[in-house]
């Protein structure tokens, strides 16, 4: 019953909706494998990474071994591993990621002519661009497309090892194992790619919509939240403190803003309080009133 009421919700969600740009980035991630990364032997992590390997060694014993089939059988072979750690949600989300994404580089791969044959440089970084766009779209709909991710998430959840560390080593493991195949020259290109890969889908997943959010403990707090709030136009809250030390309460004011505005906060603090405490973080989205609606 409880796996029939997550499949409702599924077919309910906004994942169902963001399904045509989920196909879209797969096609765009597939194309870019196909044009730039297997042709000039880029294996950039992950299972795509691995399957390029093991094609490539097939090859020089004259058996053809597609990728795009070989991503799609060894992510089933983890399936039965994700519905136990990640649920059905995360089941369905991951099957029709890698599903799409090994179809798409399969059906490309006798169509799509490789770029950058002779220029590493050129096909790692567009190679690694494009991928990032692609996965990122895979990723921003909620989706994923398996592989180290999926690795990376199942040996976290049995040690206590951290994810993304993880999936780090996986993917620099699959990159080091391509120097012998290929070349060591090859293997430094992908992990360039890998690397630029991983900051293109930041971005993508981000949207451009990285906020900062600032900290400020301050004896002058009612002056510089009113010059926050006149000054710059913008919201701000009290969040109650206590000194561990002192025992003393006081409010810590809470402020998020756009990457533009730190100087100015910086500035204001400075002209106000030179002896505040002003701590500025990173916030990867902002949802509410000021920022983007939530159904966005």
């Amino acid at each position: 019953m409880r796996q029939h009421l997550d499949i409702e919700r599924i077919i309910r969600s906004k994942f169902i909706r963001d399904l045509p740009l989920v196909v879209v980035g797969c096609a765009i991630a597939a194309f870019a494998t196909d044009a730039f990364m297997i042709p000039n032997g880029l294996a950039a992590g992950g299972l795509t990474g691995l399957a390029t390997i093991i094609a490539e060694l097939a090859l020089r014993q004259g058996v053809v071994l597609p990728v795009g089939i070989q991503t799609i059988a060894m992510n089933a072979l983890l399936l039965l591993l994700v519905v136990r750690a990640g649920g059905v949600r995360y089941a369905v989300q991951t099957v029709t990621g890698f599903l799409l994404l090994g179809f798409f580089t399969d059906l490309f791969a006798p169509f799509v002519v490789p770029l950058g044959n002779n220029d590493l440089m050129l096909a790692t970084l567009w190679g690694g661009i494009i991928s990032g766009i692609g996965y990122g779209l895979v990723f921003r709909c909620g989706a994923n497309t398996g592989g180290s991710d999926t690795i990376g998430q199942i040996i976290s959840r049995r040690t206590s090892l951290p994810v993304g560390s993880t999936v780090m080593a996986i993917d620099v493991a699959v990159c080091a194992a391509s120097a012998p195949v290929f070349s060591l020259e090859q293997a430094l290109y992908a992990a360039i790619a890998m690397v630029l890969m991983g900051y293109v889908v930041n971005m993508v997943v981000d949207g451009g919509n990285r906020q900062r959010a600032a900290f400020i403990i301050s004896d002058k707090f009612k002056e510089i939240e009113r010059t926050i709030l006149v000054d710059m136009d913008r919201g701000c809250t009290e969040l109650l403190a206590r000194g561990a030390y002192t025992q003393r309460e006081r409010p810590v004011i809470l402020l998020i803003m756009s990457v533009s505005e730190v100087s100015i906060v910086k500035t204001i603090v400075e002209e106000i309080d030179p002896a505040a405490i002003l701590m500025i973080t990173d916030v990867n989205e902002a949802i509410g009133y000021g920022f983007k609606d939530m159904g966005q």
